[in-house]
């Protein structure tokens, strides 16, 4: 277990070389959650801070307020899914169904209480099963003014769901919790997710070099890789409120200007803040039974 936990931690540590980024000092997020839009933060609708999650820091988190995203613990593991989700257009509506089942392989859940990961994270929850169907708009349009962000926002085109920056508590999800090889891990009711673009999703590139779209959220807007036009890395600077930016993008096989979410190394990840509207059902039917309320799932064990 240790020694497949170092090998996927060589392997993060020559991504982050290979990509340009130094994710040795990411600076952490947490306290960054606001009342509004505010760039590099999180509008969050509603955290538990009773709630549970890793029950003590990693290593990787460092006294000056940043931490060592290549030295965080891994799930151990490469456990295959026989996964099955479309994405498809029909009319004015884009239509996701999955069963969660991500693409790629995860580590083993519950974490064995012989790896490292179990050392801070102690998550009980299986990987399980769900049954998703959601209708999102084809065209989405912006909102007079942004709203708050709901606990699980979206999903990425490897299947499985996508959570934002959050853990249930209201800390960085990112830095605290472990997570698998691929940033997953499941919540109670066996949802697998992340909490940021995971590194096992190929980073494919547009014409003018621009990361394309790995992503939709739950208003219908694209959430997009890394990097802007020309490779460049992009930060928090390079985007708004909501960590996104009005841009060239390819939408349903055509070239078209408009806003769409980023996905970033930095703290937020993927959404600071949503600019179109959402169904609140929808958000209780990725977040995964028990019934969830507005903003995301009910207090839990762990997110």
């Amino acid at each position: 277990m240790k020694l497949l936990c170092a090998a996927a931690m060589m392997l993060m540590a020559a991504y982050a070389y290979a990509h340009g980024a130094d994710l040795t000092h990411l600076p952490l997020g947490d306290g960054k959650i606001s009342t509004g839009p505010k760039k590099g933060w999180i509008w969050a609708c509603r955290i538990d801070k009773d709630a549970g999650g890793a029950w003590r820091d990693g290593p990787w988190i460092r006294p000056d307020g940043t931490y060592d995203f290549t030295r965080k613990a891994v799930v151990p593991g490469d456990m295959k899914w026989p996964s099955h989700y479309t994405i498809a257009l029909a009319g004015d509506k884009r239509v996701f169904t999955s069963n969660d089942f991500p693409n790629h392989g995860t580590g083993i859940f519950p974490i064995p209480p012989d790896s490292e990961a179990f050392q801070t994270d102690r998550n009980p929850n299986h990987i399980a099963e769900q049954h998703i169907a959601i209708d999102l708009p084809a065209n989405p349009i912006m909102l007079p003014k942004p709203g708050c962000v709901p606990g699980a926002i979206g999903f990425v085109i490897t299947g499985a769901v996508l959570f934002n920056a959050l853990d249930a508590p209201g800390r960085d999800a990112v830095a605290h919790e472990t997570q698998d090889k691929c940033q997953g891990h499941p919540q109670i009711s066996g949802v697998y997710h992340y909490h940021s673009i995971t590194t096992c999703l190929d980073d494919k590139r547009e014409v003018d070099g621009a990361s394309a779209i790995v992503g939709y959220a739950l208003d219908g807007f694209g959430i997009t890789g890394r990097y802007g036009e020309g490779g460049k890395l992009l930060t928090d600077a390079d985007l708004d409120e909501c960590h996104g930016r009005v841009s060239e993008i390819t939408w349903d096989g055509k070239r078209a200007r408009m806003f769409h979410y980023v996905a970033t190394w930095e703290f937020p990840y993927t959404i600071g803040c949503m600019r179109g509207a959402y169904k609140r059902d929808d958000v209780m039917k990725i977040a995964g039974p028990p019934p969830g309320m507005f903003g995301g799932p009910p207090p839990r064990p762990r997110n």
